[in-house]
């Protein structure tokens, strides 16, 4: 238990920086919504989602390698860091002279008049790749706190600077104002403002990691790089199919979806799924602190069960979030601008598709720790395949709906893939029972929310934090009766 209390700790410290700077970042949706409603948000994620999947491939699963080789005994620390730090270099730099040579085919790619949207692309992309070593390296080191003051800096940065144009100005220039800071604004550059303010932000954050990069001893140990290149190249992969896997549906949607405006409905669907944010920042949060908690401790006579206690109390706080979204949506869709609502049927879905995501995550690490990753290669796979054709099949015929259920059938099927094998490999006794027990009740909960509809809002949410301080407590009660039942 102390070990768990340990991650819960490290989680905590990390949380500050995942959820509070992630969450200010996600409230950037009051005020990009309204200023770039649905088509310039559709083309806002779009690019993030292009973003995201680069990101997985030029990061090459190296810092899961980094993790997995700076853990060991056997291995020169300095030299893993070194030889990481060297690869990720390499890769950015021929990214950006690539992205120069083929800068007309991206423009086209995007579909935009300017390159200096490609400019944004790239920059962003680069600074936060070079930033992913030196994170890596404060994580293995146990230095949360510094972790914390570098992303929140850039986050303070990004936010700082739309506010200023999309709140200031905009509101100045919307007013009529002939003031300076309202001269300044034009509103077909929003999309500009947005991307602008990302940029600094990055820039910010590599800026300050530069005296953690300046410590690194410059080396390239080519046994070292084989070694970690053999074991990163499968993450990569099933970074890069997990990516797809989840962002796939934000590219195909405009060019599947039937409709007259399909990037506009990309923009509700994306800003829709910016309402899941709690499930997805607790995932992120935690697996921050998990992987290398996990690593460390997977030579231990209690791993397995140290893994299994982690699962159960992952799905309980991810239930609670669950819930907590659902019952309260009537309160939180006023996050987004009134021409994003009629997405909001899809939110419940997206919440469970990423509690699976978060499930399979804590999940994989029999394939992490017994160095048969390419068993992940083949999850992944079969998730990416899944998840394309699923979105195939059913974009043209439902719409985006069709992207969140594609997402969930496909992390369905790779938490059962998953869990087939590691019984054959790394056989974790989990408790089906408990997590059964929990699953059903937080689904029971949320069907008697979808049935009952009070028109008098203050007593449906009333009624709707009766129904999470109940799951909450149950949780709490079974337990608390553990703890006891370990001490």
């Amino acid at each position: 238990m102390s070990q768990i209390k340990k991650l819960a700790g490290q989680t905590v410290i990390y949380g500050l920086s995942t959820m509070v700077g992630r969450f200010l970042n996600y409230l950037l949706i009051i005020i990009h919504t309204p200023a770039l409603k649905p088509f310039l948000y559709g083309k806002l994620t779009f690019f993030y989602s292009n973003t995201a999947i680069f990101l997985a491939l030029l990061t090459f699963g190296m810092e899961t390698g980094f993790f997995r080789f700076a853990s060991k005994k056997d291995e020169d620390y300095n030299k893993v860091l070194g030889t990481s730090l060297f690869t990720i270099i390499a890769t950015s730099t021929i990214f950006i002279l690539s992205s120069f040579i083929l800068r007309n085919q991206w423009q086209s790619y995007f579909e935009i008049d300017s390159y200096r949207l490609v400019i944004y692309f790239v920059l962003i992309l680069s600074f936060d790749v070079l930033s992913a070593i030196p994170f890596a390296k404060l994580r293995i080191d146990e230095r949360p706190i510094k972790f914390m003051f570098i992303k929140l800096a850039g986050i303070a940065v990004n936010i700082f600077i739309n506010v200023f144009y999309l709140v200031l100005c905009r509101n100045l220039y919307e007013a009529g104002s002939e003031s300076f800071f309202a001269s300044i604004y034009n509103p077909e550059y929003a999309l500009d403002y947005v991307l602008i303010a990302n940029l600094v932000g990055s820039g910010i954050t590599l800026l300050i990691l530069l005296p953690e990069i300046l410590k690194v001893k410059p080396q390239l140990d080519f046994s070292l790089l084989k070694r970690l290149l053999k074991y990163s190249f499968p993450i990569l992969l099933i970074g890069l199919a997990g990516q797809l896997n989840d962002q796939i549906g934000n590219i195909l949607i405009p060019k599947l979806i039937n409709d007259p405006n399909p990037m506009s409905q990309l923009g509700i669907y994306g800003a829709n799924f910016k309402l899941s944010v709690l499930m997805v920042l607790f995932i992120q949060m935690f697996r921050y602190a998990a992987e290398p908690f996990f690593f460390k401790n997977s030579e231990s006579s209690e791993a397995k069960k140290l893994y299994a206690d982690v699962m159960n109390y992952f799905i309980i706080f991810g239930l609670i979030i669950f819930l907590g979204v659902v019952f309260y949506i009537d309160i939180l869709k006023y996050f987004i601008d009134k021409d994003f609502w009629p997405g909001l049927h899809v939110v419940p879905i997206l919440l469970v598709a990423k509690l699976l995501f978060g499930i399979l995550f804590s999940l994989s690490i029999w394939y992490k720790v017994t160095d048969k990753t390419k068993y992940g290669i083949l999850i992944a796979g079969i998730g990416a395949i899944i998840t394309v054709i699923l979105n195939i099949v059913l974009l043209p015929r439902i719409g985006y709906v069709g992207s969140a259920i594609a997402s969930l059938l496909s992390y369905a099927i790779m938490l059962g893939v998953s869990y087939y094998l590691s019984t054959r490999h790394y056989f974790i006794k989990y408790d089906f029972k408990k997590i059964s027990f929990y699953l059903i009740l937080a689904f029971a909960l949320f069907g008697i929310n979808r049935i009952i509809r009070i028109e008098n809002q203050v007593i449906f949410l009333i009624i709707n934090t009766f129904m999470l301080l109940t799951f909450v407590g149950i949780a709490f009660y079974k337990e608390k009766k553990h703890f006891r039942n370990e001490n």
